[in-house]
C-alpha cells in the first residue's frame, strides 16, 4: 500500500489538534479536581471535589466543541460570525 504526501500533510496538520484537545480535557478537569480537594481538606467535607470534578469535565467538553468547531471553521474557509459584507 503507498501512502500519498497529502496523507502525511493531513495527519500532521490534524496532530496539534489532537493534542490541544487533550490539554484541554486534562487541565480543565484537572485544575477543578484539585480545587475541589483542597476545599474539602480546608472545609472538612468530601463532596465539594466530585461536583467540582463534574463542572470540569462539562467545561472540558465545551471547550473542545469550541476548538473542534473553528478547526472545520478554519478547514473549510468559512467564517460562521463574520461575512464578507461586515468586515
Amino acid at each position: 500500500m503507498k501512502h500519498r504526501k497529502d496523507d502525511k500533510r493531513e495527519t500532521f496538520r490534524i496532530l496539534p489538534l489532537i493534542t490541544q484537545l487533550g490539554l484541554v480535557m486534562i487541565a480543565s478537569v484537572g485544575m477543578t479536581t484539585a480545587l475541589g480537594v483542597w476545599l474539602d481538606r480546608r472545609l472538612g467535607t468530601s463532596f465539594i471535589t466530585v461536583i467540582l470534578f463534574f463542572v470540569g469535565a462539562v467545561a472540558g467538553c465545551q471547550g473542545i466543541y469550541r476548538l473542534v468547531k473553528k478547526a472545520d471553521r478554519d478547514e473549510n474557509g468559512k467564517d460562521d460570525e463574520v461575512s464578507e459584507k461586515d468586515r
